[in-house]
């Protein structure tokens, strides 16, 4: 596992306090390395300095010793250092380099380094130096000049008041030098010390402050995690644990508001319960409440095609009562006027004709009657039987008929004879044929063609047989856009007074209700061909199904 892993099984008060103190301990480190740094070269800086000092004050006193050679005074000089700790070791020598007086013992055979040391002074070279038993010294070189009046023949005898260019000349002679070395081990013991006292205050400084942290911590973690104890438990399901906050804070606001949300939550499970107690009774109640709506949207849809069939109806009754009536009449009236002696087999024959003629025309009423009485029938139950499709097509033409004769648009059947019968509601399926014809009607113009044709689809492995029907105008077509909204409840493209918008989106619950498909391809400016599909088996209806709406089976396929 990683660190970002076992990071996150920290606890709360944890993830708080160890980050602060890592911020905390690396601030301090730092700040204390920087200063005790700064210190220690201060301390090193100061030793040098007064080294130069010392150095440079000897080499001006040692001028006389040096030229004569005066171990006694050069001795003198050199004890003063004597009572300077860091001073190690001290040495005056001549130009040739042979030490005239010396303090302490030096050996430059154990140095281990020696590196150059800038100190802004040009007459002395300083060094640092760093023995093999890693002792620290600081060297430093100064020379020992003397000053000499330069006399020439030019100036001999001329006093220096007259002309200033002309009065005596001085120069400077190096007669020998002076090594100082310096032992930094009492500066480094203070720097340690130092390092020490600061090492020591930063981890008080530390402890200290983690302890705050942690009381701190404490202080905001404990009553999260009586709320995480108490969430525990209402996630089990019990809700009798609130949470004892008396804080004023933001957690003491949580703390209120998670109280509040258990007594919400008993309030809705309570709710809930007594709900789950009448769930079924609801059930019940909703379905046959649903089933009521679907009979009353159904049997709305049909009278509201009926209303637009009644005229051609009329139409379609006038002219064969007109027939009946006309021959009735004519039939009485010979029979009135002709006695039975002077009646031949002709006139009889003449007779027969008329009757026939209208038992015939009586006959076709009743079929239009029938047929109208069975479309606007209403039944709240859906009952399922075997039915002829090319049967009820049949049916549905004699109610539209004479619209379709009176917009000048001409029908078309290609029916297949050999059509198996199917599991169907009759009066369903006429309804959403009726509807088709007359959609397709709506979108035709004059002089155009509506065609209907059925062909069977045969049974291939687990499907069984579907019976097909077209519905082919040539009208306006539908645009892309509308193609997936057309089985909408209440959508609709005629004007307003033409249409509801329920045709479609009930047609389409029909089918679905029994168990086929109806599909839409349509082209603008073209016409449209609507394909509906109905299985030959017989469809099993189980109390689902039969509780199912039709009007909330709108979901629809790729094909529309």
């Amino acid at each position: 596992m990683n660190l970002l892993g076992k990071i996150k099984n920290y606890s709360l008060r944890t993830k708080f306090v160890l980050p602060v103190a890592a911020m905390l301990i690396f601030a301090t480190l730092s700040t204390s390395g920087y200063l005790i740094n700064r210190q220690a070269d201060s301390f090193r800086r100061e030793l040098q300095t007064s080294g130069v000092t010392m150095i440079r004050i000897i080499a001006m006193n040692a001028e006389s010793g040096v030229l004569f050679e005066s171990k006694y005074e050069l001795d003198e000089l050199l004890n003063i250092l004597n009572q300077f700790d860091a001073v190690t070791y001290a040495a005056i020598a001549n130009k040739e380099g042979t030490v005239l007086s010396q303090i302490g013992q030096w050996h430059e055979r154990h140095l281990k380094e020696k590196k150059i040391i800038e100190i802004g002074d040009s007459k002395c070279r300083s060094y640092y130096i760093e023995s093999s038993s890693s002792d620290e010294y600081i060297e430093l070189n100064y020379p020992v000049v003397s000053r000499k009046e330069k006399l020439t023949r030019e100036n001999l005898g001329i006093t220096a008041g007259i002309d200033r260019s002309l009065a005596s000349q001085y120069v400077t002679e190096e007669i020998g030098s002076i090594k100082l070395i310096l032992s930094l081990k009492k500066v480094n013991k203070s720097i340690a010390e130092a390092q020490q006292t600061a090492i020591l205050l930063m981890l008080v400084v530390l402890a200290l402050t983690i302890l705050m942290l942690t009381f701190f911590a404490r202080a905001v973690t404990e009553p999260i995690k009586l709320l995480v104890q108490a969430t525990d438990l209402v996630s089990r399901g019990d809700l009798s644990r609130k949470v004892d906050i008396t804080h004023h804070d933001e957690i003491g606001h949580l703390a209120n508001t998670f109280n509040k949300m258990i007594e919400s939550l008993k309030q809705s499970r309570n709710e809930i319960e007594e709900y789950n107690r009448t769930l079924e009774q609801k059930i019940v109640e909703r379905t046959l409440e649903l089933e009521q709506a679907q009979a009353q949207l159904i049997q709305s849809e049909k009278m509201s095609a009926i209303g637009q069939l009644a005229a051609g109806v009329a139409h379609e009754l006038n002219n064969p009562l007109g027939g009946i009536l006309g021959y009735s009449q004519f039939a009485l009236e010979k029979m009135r006027k002709n006695i039975s002696e002077k009646t031949d087999s002709k006139d009889i024959n003449r007779y027969c004709r008329y009757l026939a003629d209208i038992e015939s025309q009586a006959r076709r009423c009743k079929s239009i009657v029938q047929n109208l009485l069975r479309f606007s029938r209403a039944s709240h139950i859906t009952e399922f039987e075997e039915i002829d499709i090319n049967k009820i097509l049949k049916d549905t033409i004699t109610f539209v008929e004479h619209q379709l004769h009176m917009n000048q648009i001409e029908l078309k059947l290609e029916l297949d004879p050999n059509l198996p019968a199917i599991h169907g509601n009759a009066g369903q399926l006429q309804q959403v044929f009726t509807n088709l014809v007359i959609n397709a009607m709506h979108a035709s113009p004059p002089e155009s063609e509506i065609k209907i044709s059925s062909r069977y689809s045969p049974a291939v492995g687990e499907f069984g047989g579907a019976v097909e029907l077209l519905f082919v105008d040539q009208g306006t077509g539908i645009e892309p856009e509308n193609i997936k909204k057309i089985f909408e409840p209440f959508f609709t493209t005629k004007e307003v007074g033409k249409g509801t918008g329920l045709g479609l989106s009930v047609s389409y619950g029909i089918i679905k209700s029994h168990g086929g498909e109806i599909r839409v391809d349509s082209i603008p400016g073209k016409g449209t061909t609507f394909s509906v599909i109905l299985p030959v088996q017989k469809l099993t209806q189980d109390t689902d199904n039969q509780d199912k709406q039709i009007f909330t089976a709108y979901s629809r396929d790729s094909n529309g």
